[in-house]
Order: structure tokens, then C-alpha cells, then sequence
């Protein structure tokens, strides 16, 4: 199995995709990325804006090798609706547009579904399921929250197992929640995708407890689950200080012989959180 992080947060951009390889079949989960509207009361920096159409290009390249593509859910750092072409011939498995989502989603969502028309081979809700390709087979969790409840709405977590197995989170923005964790933990996996907690709003959108038993879960898979390599990142890095943050984690990684990671360190990669560095940005490089 190869997992490669295509575009993340650590990369200059709001995005989680990843694609993932194996002897039967090359899956992409959430071909998407987006920008903050606002940070620091700022808009985005060219050179975000810059970033952000690089990361594009290098997403639709690896779309382009994938059989199957996976949608967790319909934030547009995870769904692109404009370039509907980019999925044509390929396998779609999709967050269900009308159960366990909000309003929200649900217009995105069936907005998506139409501009795809019949650009995919196939397009399959994908909620709870499992699905073989060969000898690997992909397995999609029940919904869950995205988040530390269920008004932003649910998202699927994902686990890709060829003999190795891969866990891919989604926003699950922690995890705070033990329903979140049981399907990681259930699938014991060696690497893990895991979206960290919003610290960059700690104290305003994402309260100190959710922080702590985020801070418990990652521990707890660390401890109780064979996971190799924890890769962190998306809402967590948009915080410059999240090693900080994450000091307990880390010393459970080394306790227990598990790396901890950006998605750019595991990606060979230079960190580079624009988002996080908006205001350094317009102070270097000011915008008439």
C-alpha cells in the first residue's frame, strides 16, 4: 500500500485529500481545497489564492489515476461541484445526501449530484458500507459527527485494507467523541488520517473539555490500537502552535514507538501553513 497526502492544510490550504494505491485499486478520498474567507479579520493572501490553484492542479492529477473516488461529505475543502468532468469513468462512493445530514449539505449535495449527470461510471452511497477490489477491500463507517455535534452535520470515516490497513478520518475536528474513535479503534489500524482539534478557536468555537478528551482519544488509540504513524492535521494546523499543543500525544507517540506527523512531514514536504501565517503574509507582503 502507498498513501500519499495530495493537498492539506500543512500544505497552504484547506484540503485533506489523500490518495491511496494498492495492487487492485487506486482510491482518492475528498478531491478537494479550499481557502479561510476569513482570518485575523483578513481575507486570503495572494499567495494563498496562488497555493490554492497549485494544490488544485495537483489534485486533479492524482484524480486522474484513480478507479474510485470517495466524498466523506459536502464542505467545499472536500467536494469540488464545478469540475464535474474530472470524474468521468470513475467509481463515486458518496456520503448519502439526505440521511444523517444537515440543511446545508443536503442542497450541496444534490447540487453535486447534478452537476454530475453522467460523468462517472458509478455512483454509490457509500454510508456504513464495504466494498472488495480484489484483495483489498474498503470499508466506510456508519456517519458521524462532524465536529463535537451534529450541526455542521456527519461525515464517513474510511479504512482502506490490503493486508495494511489505513484510516482516514474526516472532520471529525479531535476526536473529541467516543462514537467517533470506536470505528478507528474497531479497525486497528497501522496509519491513521486523523483531522485534529480546532485549537486555532480554542475558547471560542471549541471549548477547553472537547480539547482535553481530544487530547484523551488520541492518546487512547495511540495505547489500546497497533497504529504505527498518527498523522495529524487540517483544522489542527491551522494553528502554528500545535506541536505545543499536542505535547501529551507526542510523548504517548514515544512511549509507545508511534510517529506523530504532519501530513507535509509524512509527505516529505515543507511545512507551510498560509492560513496560520495570514497576517505575517499581509505585514511581508502588502496588498494595495
Amino acid at each position: 500500500m502507498e498513501v500519499i497526502p495530495v493537498a492539506f492544510d500543512s500544505f497552504g490550504a484547506r484540503s485533506m485529500c489523500t490518495y491511496i494505491e494498492t495492487a487492485d485499486v487506486r482510491v482518492i478520498i475528498d478531491p478537494s481545497v479550499a481557502l479561510g474567507p476569513k482570518r485575523y479579520s483578513l481575507p486570503p493572501h495572494p499567495i494563498e489564492f496562488e497555493r490554492e490553484r497549485k494544490l488544485w492542479n495537483r489534485i486533479k492529477e492524482f484524480v486522474a489515476k484513480a478507479d474510485v473516488t470517495i466524498i466523506t461529505h459536502y464542505h467545499y475543502d472536500h467536494h469540488n461541484p464545478e469540475e464535474p468532468e474530472i470524474f468521468r469513468n470513475k467509481k463515486l462512493l458518496i456520503k448519502h445526501p439526505r440521511e444523517k445530514i444537515n440543511l446545508s449539505q443536503k442542497n450541496r449535495s444534490a447540487y453535486f449530484i447534478k452537476q454530475l449527470g453522467d460523468f462517472p461510471e458509478s455512483v454509490e452511497y457509500a454510508d456504513g458500507k464495504r466494498f472488495e477490489f480484489g484483495d483489498t477491500v474498503v470499508t466506510i463507517s456508519p456517519p458521524v459527527f462532524h465536529g463535537t455535534s451534529d450541526k455542521l452535520g456527519y461525515v464517513l470515516e474510511v479504512c482502506v485494507d490490503d493486508g495494511k490497513k489505513f484510516i482516514f478520518s474526516s472532520d471529525v475536528e479531535g476526536p473529541s467523541l467516543a462514537h467517533q474513535i470506536e470505528f478507528m479503534i474497531e479497525s486497528n489500524p497501522d496509519i491513521i488520517f486523523i483531522d485534529g482539534p480546532m485549537t486555532y478557536m480554542l475558547g471560542y468555537r471549541y471549548s477547553q473539555k472537547s480539547f482535553y478528551e481530544s487530547l484523551n482519544n488520541l492518546r487512547k488509540i495511540i495505547e489500546v490500537t497497533d497504529v504505527k504513524e498518527i498523522i495529524v492535521d487540517h483544522h489542527l494546523t491551522r494553528d502554528l502552535k500545535w506541536r505545543e499543543r499536542l505535547e501529551t500525544v507526542f510523548s504517548a507517540g514515544i512511549e509507545h514507538g508511534v510517529k506523530v506527523l504532519s501530513a507535509a512531514e509524512f509527505g516529505n514536504i515543507d511545512e507551510d501553513m498560509l492560513e496560520a501565517r495570514r497576517k505575517e503574509l499581509y505585514k511581508k507582503y502588502p496588498v494595495k
